[in-house]
C-alpha cells in the first residue's frame, strides 16, 4: 500500500522513482494480481499518470489495458478507468498539440497509438460489445474513446464498423439514450462517423435518424437552441449532401414538412444571439443541400414542389423582407430562396408577386436589385442578389419578357423604379462592380431568348440634354471604347456577345455603326498586359459571332470581308490564341465549376457561369469559321441551303404523313365502329332467325296436332299451307299415332296388372292356407317345413319389387301425360305469336274447331291420367296390403321354427331313450313318408 500511497501523492518514504519506474511496476501489478481490487487501483494510478506520461503508459501498458476490457466486464468500475486511460493516451487534446506545435515533434502519439489499437479489429468490436452496458461510467467513456479514434484514423475505423454486425445500429442506440451527456457525445461520435462514407450514411438514414435528430432540434428549441442543435444540423447536413438516396428517403418521408416551423421568426427580431445565427445558418444550408444545383433536375425539381407545397418558400420570403436581420443570414436566406427558385416556373411566379412591406409597396425583385447596385452594401450580399436575380430568370422566359418590358418606351413609369432602369442605372454608373453585376444581369434576361433580344434592340436612352436618344446597344459600345475599369469592359463584352449570339439582326444592328469593327480590330492586335489579353479574347469572340452568326445583308462587313480583315489585321493565328485565352485564365476556371458566383474580393468577378457554358459552344464553330476560305464557304452555303431545302420537303412530308395517318387513324376508328355495329346486327339477325325458326317448327307440331279432321287432313294434302310441306304433315301425323298407340298399350299394362295383382292376392291367400294345413297333417320336419316357407316368402317379394316397378313407370308415364297436355297449351300460344309476327291471317272458325279439338284431347287425356292415378293408388295400397302380411308371414314362420325345432328336440330325446330300452328305429321310414306325401300332393295339384 505504500507503493500506491506514493503513486496517489503521500509522503515517500525514500527515494522517489522515475515515471517510467513507476508506470512499469503499475503494469506488471495489472498483469500479476490476482485481486480485482489491486487491479482496480492499479489502472486507477495509470489513469492519473496518462496525461503526463502519455507515451509511456500508451507504449507500456495499452495491452494490459485491452486485456482488461476482456477479462474484467462485470465491474464496470475497472472498465470506466481503462476506457479513460486509453482515451487520455489516444485524444490529442489542444494542449497537447500546442506543446507538440513547440517543440516540433514529428510524430503524432494520437494518431500511432489510434494504429496500434485498430491493428486488432477485435478490438473495435469489444468497444462496440462495451457500449452496450447501460451504466454511465462505461458508456460515457467508450463513447469518447471511439470519437477520438475516429478523429485520427476515421476511414480506417469506418471500414471496420462497416463490417462489424449490428455496428452502426448499436451507435445509433446511443440518440435513444436518457441522459443528455451521452445522448450529445453520441451526436459527436456519428457526427465523425458519417463523414465521406455514403454506405455508412445511408445505414445511419435508414436507421430512423431523420425522425430522431429532427425530434431533437424541436425538443431543444429549434433555431433558439443550444449547441446541441448545431450538431443534430450538421450531422443532418452530413447525411444529406451529395447523398440523392437519403434526399430521396428525406423528401418521402414529409420530413421536409417539419423545417417550415425552424424559420418562423418574430416581428422582434431584436437581440439575436450567436448561437442562433449559428443554427439559422445551419437550417438554410440544408434546405440548399435540397435544392442545390449538383442533385439531379428530377430530385430538384420534387423538392422545389414540395417547399412550395408545404408553405417553406413563403416562410423564406418572410424573412427576406423582414427587418433586423442580420447580414449573414439575410445573405444566406437569399441564397437558399434563389436555388428553391432556380428552374421552377410556380416558384419563380411566386417570387415575382412577393412584396415589400413599404409605402408604396414594391415587388422584391426591385428591392434586392436596389441593394444589388448600391456600393455601399456588403459585397456578399451584392453576389448573394445577383445569384438571386439569375436563379430567377433562369429558364423563365415570362420573366425575361417582364424584365425586358420595363426597359421599353410603351411601358415606362416616371413615378416608380423598375427593375429596367435599376439594371440602366447600374450598367452606367462609376462603380465598376455596379456595372458588372447588371451587365451579367441583363445578359441573363436575354439568355437563349430570341424574342427580347431582338426587343431590347428598341431600348433608346436619353445620354444628355439637348442630344438624340441612342440605342442601348450603342451606348454599351461607346462606354466599352472610352476605355473604363477592366471589369466593367468584360461585363459590357459578355453583355454584347451573349446579345447577338443566335441574333442575326442585332448582329447588323452592331455591324451598323461603322466604328465597332475597327475599334474590335485595334484591341485584339494590340499586345498589352495579362488583364488586357482577357479583354483582346471577349474582343475576338465578339468578332467571331459578327461572322458566325452575319446574313451578309451588309455589304461592308459580309463574312468574306470581316475574315480578310481579321487576317490582314490580326491574323488568323494570332485571332486563335488570343481567343484560346479566355479559357486558360483561373477565373474563368473556378466560374465554370457552379452557378453561384464565389468570389474572395470583387474584383475576381470577372466571368459568369452561363457566360462560360456559352463561349464552349462558340469557340469550336468561331475558330472554323475563321479558318474557312470563300470557296469553303460557299460550299457550306450550298449545302447548308440544300439541307434547308431537304429540311423543308422533309418537313412537308413529315406534316402530310402526319395529316395521313390522323385520317387514317379516324378511318381505323370508323371501321372499327361500322365492325361492332354490323357484328351486333349480325347477331341480332341470328337470334331473329333461330327464334323463328322455331315459331315455324311449334307451329308445325300444333298444326299436326289440330289437323285431326279430315277434311283439313285432305286440305293440307298435295299442296303446303301456310309455309308446311307434305312431308312435314305426314311425320307429325306419325308421331301422332304412335303416340295413341302408347297411350292405349298404356291402358292394356293396366288392366294386365289389375288382373294381376287380384289373381297374386287369391293365390298367395290359398298358397298359404294349404301350405300351413299340409304342414299340419303330415307333420312334416322342421327342416322341410322352413324351406318351403322361404320359397313362398321369396316369391312374394319377388312379386312386390316387380310391382314397385310398375307402379313407378305407370307415375313417370303420368307425368309424361300431364307434360304433353300442357305443351299443348302453350303450342297454341305460340302459334297465335306465329301468325301474328308472320302476318298469317286464318279464320277465326278454323281456329275456334282446333282449340275445340284440342280441348277434346286434353279432356280425354285427363281422364286416362284420372284413372292411371286411381290405378296407381290401388297398386300402392295393394303393395302395402302385401308388405303388412309379408311381415306377419316372416312372423308366424319364425313362430313355427321355434315349435318345430322343439317338437324335433323331443322326437330325437323320445328316439334316444327307445334306443336305450333297445328298440329299434327305422330312420328312412321319415323320408319314405315324405315321398308318399310329396307324390300326394303333386297329384292333388294335378287335379286341380
Amino acid at each position: 500500500m505504500n507503493f500506491f500511497r506514493g503513486v496517489m501523492g503521500g509522503q515517500p518514504a525514500g527515494p522517489q522513482p522515475s515515471g517510467a519506474e513507476t508506470i512499469q511496476k503499475l503494469c506488471d501489478r495489472v498483469a500479476s494480481s490476482t485481486l480485482l481490487d489491486d487491479r482496480r487501483d492499479a489502472v486507477r494510478a495509470l489513469k492519473s499518470l496518462s496525461k503526463k506520461y502519455r507515451l509511456e503508459v500508451g507504449t507500456q501498458a495499452m495491452d494490459h489495458l485491452i486485456r482488461i476490457l476482456q477479462t474484467d466486464r462485470s465491474d464496470s468500475e475497472i472498465l470506466g478507468y481503462a476506457l479513460d486511460t486509453l482515451y487520455n493516451i489516444i485524444c490529442n487534446d489542444e494542449e497537447e498539440e500546442q506543446e507538440e506545435t513547440q517543440q516540433k515533434q514529428v510524430d503524432d502519439l494520437g494518431a500511432q497509438f489510434t494504429d496500434r489499437f485498430i491493428q486488432d479489429q477485435e478490438n473495435i468490436t469489444l468497444l462496440l460489445t462495451i457500449l452496450e452496458e447501460f451504466d454511465f461510467h462505461v458508456r460515457l467513456p467508450g463513447v469518447k474513446l471511439l470519437t477520438a479514434l475516429l478523429k485520427n484514423q476515421c476511414a480506417q475505423l469506418q471500414g471496420i464498423i462497416l463490417v462489424s454486425p449490428m455496428g452502426v445500429s448499436r451507435l445509433m442506440d446511443l440518440l435513444a439514450d436518457s441522459r443528455e451527456v451521452i445522448r450529445n457525445d453520441g451526436l459527436l461520435l456519428l457526427l465523425q462517423l458519417t463523414k465521406g462514407n455514403a454506405a455508412i450514411q445511408k445505414i445511419v438514414a435508414f436507421e430512423n435518424a431523420f425522425e430522431r435528430l429532427l425530434d431533437i432540434i424541436t425538443e431543444e428549441g429549434s433555431s433558439d437552441g443550444g449547441i446541441v442543435v448545431e450538431d443534430c444540423l450538421l450531422l443532418l447536413l452530413n447525411l444529406l449532401k451529395n447523398n440523392s438516396s437519403n434526399q430521396n428517403f428525406f423528401k418521402e418521408g414529409s420530413y421536409i414538412q417539419r423545417m417550415k416551423p425552424w424559420f418562423e421568426v418574430g416581428d422582434d427580431n431584436s437581440g439575436w444571439s450567436a448561437q442562433k445565427v449559428t443554427n439559422l445558418h445551419y437550417m438554410l444550408q440544408l434546405v440548399r443541400v435540397m435544392v442545390s444545383p449538383v442533385n439531379s433536375p428530377g430530385a430538384t425539381a420534387s423538392c422545389q414542389k414540395a417547399m412550395f407545397q408545404c408553405g417553406l418558400l413563403q416562410q423564406l420570403c418572410t424573412i427576406l423582407m423582414a427587418t433586423g436581420v442580420p447580414a449573414d443570414i439575410l445573405t444566406e436566406t437569399i441564397n437558399t430562396v434563389s436555388e428553391v427558385i432556380r428552374g421552377s416556373q410556380v416558384n419563380q411566379d411566386y417570387f415575382a408577386s412577393v412584396n415589400a412591406p413599404s409605402n408604396p409597396p414594391r415587388p422584391a425583385i426591385v428591392v434586392l436589385l436596389m441593394s444589388m447596385v448600391n456600393e455601399r452594401q456588403p459585397f456578399v450580399l451584392r453576389c448573394a442578389v445577383l445569384y438571386c436575380f439569375q436563379c430567377f430568370l433562369y429558364k423563365n422566359q415570362k420573366g425575361q419578357g417582364e424584365i425586358v418590358a420595363t426597359l421599353l418606351p410603351s411601358t415606362i413609369d416616371a413615378n416608380s423604379i423598375s427593375a429596367g432602369q435599376l439594371l440602366c442605372g447600374g450598367l452606367f454608373s462609376a462603380d465598376s462592380l455596379s456595372n458588372w453585376c447588371a451587365a451579367v444581369a441583363l445578359g441573363h434576361a436575354l439568355q437563349d431568348n430570341l424574342t427580347q433580344k431582338e426587343q431590347l434592340l428598341r431600348v433608346q436612352l436619353a445620354t444628355s440634354l439637348g442630344k438624340p436618344p441612342v440605342s442601348l446597344l450603342q451606348q454599351c459600345t461607346n462606354i466599352l471604347s472610352q476605355g473604363s475599369k477592366v471589369q466593367t469592359r468584360v461585363g459590357l463584352l459578355m453583355l454584347l456577345c451573349t446579345w447577338i449570339s443566335n441574333c442575326p439582326i442585332a448582329v447588323t444592328h452592331f455591324l451598323h455603326n461603322q466604328e465597332n469593327v475597327p475599334f474590335l480590330t485595334a484591341q485584339i492586335s494590340e499586345n498589352l498586359g495579362e488583364d488586357e489579353r482577357l479583354v483582346q479574347g471577349l474582343c475576338a469572340l465578339l468578332l467571331g459571332i459578327c461572322i458566325y452568326y452575319n446574313d451578309n445583308s451588309l455589304e461592308n462587313y459580309t463574312k468574306e470581308k470581316l475574315k480578310q480583315l481579321i487576317e490582314k489585321r490580326i491574323g488568323k493565328e494570332n485571332f486563335v490564341e488570343k481567343l484560346g485565352f479566355i479559357t486558360k485564365h483561373e477565373l474563368y476556371s473556378r466560374a465554370a465549376q457552379k452557378p453561384q458566383p464565389t468570389f474572395s474580393t470583387p474584383e475576381h468577378m470577372l466571368f459568369d457561369h452561363e457566360f462560360t457554358k456559352l463561349f464552349k459552344e462558340l469557340e469550336g464553330v468561331i475558330t472554323k469559321a475563321v479558318h474557312k476560305s470563300s470557296e469553303e464557304e460557299k460550299k457550306e452555303e450550298e449545302v447548308k441551303k440544300t439541307l434547308e431545302q431537304h429540311d423543308s420537303i422533309v418537313t412537308q412530308y413529315k406534316d402530310l404523313i402526319r395529316e395521313q395517318d390522323t385520317h387514317i387513324k379516324a378511318l381505323k376508328e370508323q371501321v372499327a365502329g361500322l365492325t361492332s355495329q354490323s357484328e351486333e346486327m349480325q347477331t341480332t339477325i341470328t337470334q331473329q332467325l333461330s327464334q323463328i325458326q322455331q315459331h315455324k317448327d311449334q307451329y308445325s307440331i300444333l298444326k299436326l296436332k289440330l289437323g285431326k279432321s279430315g277434311d283439313q287432313g285432305s286440305a293440307l294434302d298435295g299442296a303446303q299451307v301456310n309455309g308446311l310441306q307434305q312431308e312435314e304433315l305426314t311425320q307429325l301425323r306419325e308421331e301422332l299415332d304412335e303416340l295413341r298407340g302408347q297411350q292405349s298399350l298404356l291402358q292394356t299394362q293396366l288392366s294386365d296388372k289389375d288382373a294381376l295383382i287380384n289373381m297374386l292376392l287369391l293365390s298367395g291367400l290359398n298358397n298359404d292356407l294349404c301350405a300351413w294345413r299340409t304342414c299340419q297333417r303330415h307333420h312334416f320336419s322342421p327342416r322341410f317345413l322352413s324351406v318351403v316357407v322361404l320359397q313362398e316368402v321369396e316369391s312374394l317379394r319377388v312379386q312386390v319389387q316387380r310391382q314397385a316397378a310398375e307402379i313407378s313407370e305407370l307415375q313417370t308415364e303420368r307425368k309424361e301425360l300431364l307434360r304433353r297436355a300442357e305443351t299443348g297449351v302453350s303450342q297454341v300460344v305460340l302459334l297465335s305469336l306465329y301468325f301474328l309476327l308472320h302476318g298469317f291471317i286464318l279464320s277465326p272458325l278454323c281456329f275456334q274447331d282446333e282449340l275445340t279439338s284440342l280441348s277434346s284431347n286434353r279432356t280425354a287425356l285427363d281422364t286416362e291420367l284420372a284413372s292411371a292415378n286411381s290405378t296407381v293408388a290401388i297398386l300402392q295400397a295393394e303393395k302395402t296390403k302385401l308388405q303388412n302380411e309379408v311381415q306377419e308371414t316372416k312372423k308366424e314362420q319364425d313362430e313355427l321354427l321355434m315349435l318345430l325345432a322343439d317338437q324335433d328336440q323331443k322326437i330325437l330325446s323320445l328316439k334316444q331313450k327307445l334306443k336305450d330300452l333297445g328298440e329299434t328305429i327305422e330312420d328312412e321310414d321319415d323320408l319314405d313318408t315324405r315321398d308318399q306325401f310329396e307324390e300326394e300332393d303333386e297329384e292333388e295339384e294335378d287335379d286341380e
